[in-house]
């Protein structure tokens, strides 16, 4: 799929001592900013550093909140292997440096590369 069919993405934050925090947003890169600069009302605001580590875009905004609202009710040993499945060194993918992942079922391209790459499949 292309970035721009990606309309609502589902993202989980972490912190040094992996703190977790699920999240649902219509603008990935915003929202990180957001939580990195400590704007956004928020546990993530008492948190030293905020790391984006897991993230998937959806087209539907039922189905995003539906996710969201799936993983938030996850123990965090499955939460932990989701992040791992496709960030096993838990990478701070706001940085841009480090690919996205991808859902099993669809590919998804990294939002937060908009500026810096030209738009292109996975």
């Amino acid at each position: 799929m292309k970035k721009s069919e990606h309309r609502y993405w589902v993202y989980i934050v972490a912190n040094a001592t992996q703190l977790l925090y699920v999240g649902f947003t219509g603008r990935l890169a915003i929202r990180v900013h957001q939580h990195k600069t400590k704007s956004l009302e928020c546990i993530t605001n008492h948190w030293k550093e905020c790391r984006l580590v897991y993230y998937e875009g959806w087209q539907d905004v039922h189905r995003a909140i539906a996710r969201e609202k799936q993983i938030k009710r996850w123990r965090r040993e499955k939460k932990i292997a989701l992040i791992e499945s496709v960030n096993p060194n838990w990478h701070d993918l706001g940085e841009g440096g480090t690919s996205g992942p991808k859902n099993k079922t669809k590919s998804v391209a990294s939002p937060l590369a908009v500026a810096k790459a030209p738009a292109r499949s996975r």
